[in-house]
């Protein structure tokens, strides 16, 4: 990959609500109230920053349901699209979910909910020319933080992009398989208050089964599924909250923090989700069921691990071929070159 120091821009269509910028996310400021946000799946947003040759903790368009529409302005970009099975289409062209291409000046791409997945993330081969807050361009919205004035973008916005070139083909596959992931199973370590808990409630929670409810957000998913039980009440004193902790308030009912959490809270945890298993649940829609297994912090740091080691062998891309290509896709494309008469 040259370096090209011209720069490009983006600019946006259309937009849902959870459209925002997010790097790797605003560490190091949660003993003064300010939230890491970053992205929902770690892991969708690391590979998607990989194909296109940044860092892993790059910042990219994390993208929800609400779907993305851009077009490229002054300039070609690379760009890469990794995440949720989302439905994507280049200039009226069906796309596969993951994949690289060149964003041609005028070219239009289209990004949609599919059959599966809350959020993908669209990398550009470069800088985002927007200023850090905080070191970091994440974007928290309830303390307008970060991104673009600290707000979900919209129709007009225009993203400066210090760009790099490329000479790779203009459309190629992401070989990521890892973003693959049944939700049938999370894994969770225990506490820190779990002591909170009598044996069968730990029990009941582990067994479930769950089911994420209508009331999710980039803050907090919650739980319907077995009603939980306090042994020593459902107040403590109000401690740190990490990503994928899961409070249970008086109520029963388990609240699992997201990307956007607060900072404190006073409910007692009965579990924390491993990091390998944050995107799994981030990527759940409402009504998806599933369990949770605890595991030791041993195995999580394992699984951690085996995480890290798939991403340092590098993205494999490979240009589109026919066994690519779903029929959807060939439909969109003209295969015609020329006209065929029959003769009576």
């Amino acid at each position: 990959m040259r370096a090209d120091a011209s720069e490009a821009s983006l600019r946006i269509l259309s937009g849902g609500p959870g459209a925002t910028l997010q790097d790797a996310g605003r560490h190091g400021y949660l003993r003064f109230g300010v939230t890491a946000a970053g992205p929902m799946d770690p892991l969708a947003h690391a590979t998607a920053n990989l194909a296109v040759g940044n860092s892993a903790g790059a910042t990219a368009i994390e993208v929800s349901v609400g779907g993305l529409e851009v077009t490229a302005e002054s300039g070609a970009l690379r760009v890469a699209v990794a995440g949720g099975e989302f439905s994507l289409n280049l200039d009226g062209r069906p796309l596969p979910p993951a994949v690289v291409l060149n964003l041609e000046e005028g070219a239009v791409l289209k990004v949609r909910a599919g059959g599966r997945g809350s959020w993908c993330y669209l990398a550009v081969a470069g800088r985002f020319a927007v200023p850090k807050v905080l070191g970091s361009h994440a974007t928290h919205t309830r303390t307008g933080f970060g991104g673009l004035n600290g707000r979900a973008l919209a129709v007009g916005d225009r993203l400066g992009i210090e760009r790099s070139g490329s000479s790779q083909p203009s459309i190629s596959a992401i070989v990521a398989p890892w973003l693959d992931r049944p939700l049938d199973t999370i894994r969770v370590v225990l506490g820190p208050q779990h002591d909170f808990f009598a044996d069968d409630q730990i029990s009941a929670f582990l067994a479930g089964p769950w089911t994420v409810s209508a009331k999710v957000d980039r803050m907090a998913y919650y739980l319907d599924g077995p009603q939980l039980t306090h042994a020593r009440g459902y107040n403590i004193v109000s401690d740190g909250i990490a990503m994928g902790a899961i409070q249970v308030p008086g109520d029963g009912r388990p609240i699992v923090l997201m990307a956007d959490r607060q900072s404190t809270g006073g409910y007692p945890k009965i579990a924390t989700i491993i990091g390998p298993d944050l995107g799994r649940l981030a990527q759940a829609r409402p009504g998806a069921v599933f369990r949770f297994a605890d595991v030791t912090i041993g195995q999580a740091v394992e699984a951690r691990r085996r995480e890290a080691a798939l991403l340092a062998r590098g993205i494999v891309v490979e240009p589109l071929t026919r066994t690519h290509l779903s029929s959807e896709f060939l439909l969109g494309l003209n295969l015609i070159d020329g006209v065929f008469g029959v003769e009576g």
